[in-house]
């Protein structure tokens, strides 16, 4: 399991639960900022890697979106960046955030995978490359066919591990880890697909779960509720199951 902090506050609070690692999101950070998903630049998002990184002893994975980068050599170049913030792992995808082609050639994208291994390896540093593709995200018309082709490839060029955010059927979770097996596959946990639990998702061979924005738009959707009642109604009741601050100002007091 690998929970999705959007902030120092929430990297603490999950450290402190007993997780064993942790993940950034880019929209639940982007979302933090007023900014939509994907839309903080690079070193704002490497400064918001970095804090997460140092808010607890726990190794992180970045969500690094695509790089900030088309061409391989930008690639190579972002992650040595990445590297340096001091995390355990990072993962490429291969949208181009673009609306009229919006997964990048296949050939490219191995490419790209393929700098981005390059670039750890030079590093040193043993940091674990995750490849994504990102087919269900954007809608792709084949998503399936599209990412079990795609993962195997990125398997081949590098990748340590293998995400295709957006599955939920358990075959075709399933046909995903074969196709890239032994290479471990994480599978992206949120509401469109709540129903799958962590004991499922481990007999259909899934190594690594993420949560991705899940966790933060839970905390939005109470948000938002809360928000819209006391405006519209004038009523506060929404507010009643809040969190106790005893509870996180002794928390919060142990690591300052």
């Amino acid at each position: 399991m690998l929970p999705n902090p959007w902030d120092i506050g929430t990297a603490i609070y999950l450290a402190n639960l007993g997780f064993e690692a942790l993940a950034t999101t880019s929209a639940g950070f982007a979302f933090s900022r007023g900014r939509p998903d994907g839309g903080a630049p690079r070193d704002e998002m490497l400064a918001h890697i970095r804090e997460i990184v140092e808010a607890t002893t726990l190794p992180v994975n970045a969500d690094f979106l695509n790089g900030y980068a088309d061409e391989p050599e930008g690639i190579a170049a972002n992650v040595r960046l990445c590297v340096g913030t001091g995390v355990a792992g990072l993962s490429i995808e291969d949208n181009t955030g673009r609306t009229d082609v919006p997964l990048y050639e296949k050939k490219l994208a191995i490419d790209r995978i393929r700098a981005a291994r390059s670039a750890i390896e030079a590093s040193g540093d043993g940091v674990v490359l995750t490849g994504r593709c990102e087919a269900w995200l954007v809608n792709h018309p084949e998503p399936f066919r599209t990412a079990l082709d795609r993962l195997a490839a990125y398997a081949d060029a590098g990748a340590d591990c293998l995400y295709a955010p957006g599955v939920s059927e358990p075959d075709e979770i399933t046909q995903i880890v074969k196709a890239v097996a032994p290479k471990p596959v994480n599978v992206l946990v949120s509401g469109f697909n709540h129903q799958l639990s962590l004991s499922q998702l481990t007999d259909l061979g899934v190594r690594r779960i993420s949560v991705g924005s899940g966790l933060a738009l839970a905390a939005w959707g109470v948000f938002l509720r809360a928000a819209k009642d006391i405006k519209t109604n004038g009523t506060f009741k929404l507010l009643a199951n809040g969190a106790a601050s005893a509870e996180l100002n002794g928390l919060f007091r142990k690591k300052s």
